[in-house]
């Protein structure tokens, strides 16, 4: 399948460290590309400490989102070395990708400009922490720092409790994805006029994203985010409840299905109080409405409420661990986690099909500077 992924033939570029920008490697090298990872000269990408646990001397975390790359390590001040990195992308780079420090790339004679201007095709995706513009340009950033500047923080959490991070980094993990769609969609332009350009995106800008609705509620004149745990703010009932023995999610997200939980609760007067038979009507009296579900749903077994519930058309289903979530038969027959192709160890595939199938990881992680002789080839011509 590798020589028929949309990507095969494509060679990569990537500068970087950490999270979101290997992130965005990882998924050019799952779609077929090349990738060439350059990291700093010595330890490399500091995401290699990142455990435990420890595979191979790196951190579980580096191999998950460096697989099937290539490694090269430059001391980027190093007037010899940044001319071979350059001669290197200008001669066979369809892309760079990029996340270091604003300004980094420009000191060491890799800008954006200076290379569009010898090699106008190339693509080039600048991943930021605030954006290449504005009073933050140059600040640092760390998915817990974004979370926290976008309101994304603060609105996660459960009422009276202290604001809460989303425990994973999604900010990274979204401006990876970003980044490699806003590299495709430059690759598309490409081939109809031959021409690349630089994409720009950032952790605060994703994190924006993911706060499209609230956001958009907010400019709309609604109030400001509040904290409803497991709920959200404009449907109702659409959160977890405590049960017998366990936790269940219930998503009544709509009229017909509120009236078929109460049904199947016992609390048909429920669907017919002027209070609740609307969905505005619910989220306006929200706590009253809550209080009286989770009262009967406590009464009841987790499987025996959830089977009901699904009998009756009401999305539901018990909060999970991700130990069960990756013994779950969807999971399996979904063939989303497996293990690259010459060893390693396994991660989460792309969640994306091509005609039926997979892309399977590129490969395993690199050694730090396995494939060092791709640049030194080139910086002995070059000193």
């Amino acid at each position: 399948m590798a020589d028929t992924l949309p990507l095969a033939g494509r060679f990569a570029v990537e500068i970087g460290h950490s999270l979101a920008g290997p992130f965005a490697g990882a998924i050019l090298a799952d779609l077929g590309a090349t990738v060439l990872k350059v990291e700093s000269a010595g330890k490399g990408d500091h995401a290699r400490g990142w455990g435990p646990p420890f595979i191979e001397g790196a951190s579980a975390l580096f191999h998950a989102v460096n697989r099937g790359k290539l490694s090269v390590t430059a001391d980027l001040r190093d007037p010899t070395t940044a001319a071979a990195l350059r001669r290197l992308i200008l001669d066979r780079a369809d892309i760079l990708l990029q996340n270091l420090k604003v300004g980094t790339l420009e000191e060491a004679g890799l800008g954006a400009d200076s290379l569009l201007a010898e090699k106008p095709s190339l693509v080039i995706c600048n991943i930021g922490a605030f954006g290449r513009v504005g009073p933050r340009r140059s600040d640092p950033g760390y998915d817990p720092l974004i979370q926290a500047a976008s309101g994304l923080m603060d609105m996660n959490g459960h009422p009276g409790a202290p604001p809460a991070r989303v425990p994973v980094a999604l900010n990274d993990i979204g401006t990876g994805i970003w980044g490699a769609l806003g590299i495709l969609a430059a690759l598309l332009r490409r081939e109809r006029d031959g021409r690349g350009g630089v994409v720009d995106v950032s952790l605060y800008e994703t994190a924006l994203s993911w706060m499209t609705v609230p956001i958009s509620d907010l400019l709309a004149g609604g109030p400001e985010p509040q904290r409803y745990g497991s709920g959200v703010s404009n449907i109702v009932p659409y959160q977890t409840f405590a049960t017998a023995d366990g936790t269940l999610l219930v998503a009544a997200g709509n009229d017909l299905l509120f009236g078929r939980l109460c049904r199947v609760l016992g609390l048909d007067a429920l669907a017919e109080d002027p209070r609740f038979a609307t969905n505005g009507a619910r989220v306006s009296n929200r706590d009253a409405l809550i209080s009286q579900l989770a009262a009967e749903i406590a009464r009841r077994p987790v499987a025996t409420l959830s089977e009901e519930l699904r009998r009756a058309g009401i999305p539901c289903g018990p909060v999970k661990g991700a130990a069960e979530a990756l013994a779950d038969p969807q999971t399996a027959a979904l063939g989303i986690i497996a293990t690259p192709p010459g060893g390693g160890p396994g991660t989460v595939g792309l969640p994306v099909s091509f005609d039926g199938q997979r892309p399977m990881p590129a490969g395993r992680a690199p050694r730090l500077g396995e494939h060092q002789n791709l640049l030194d080839e080139i910086r002995e011509i070059c000193s």
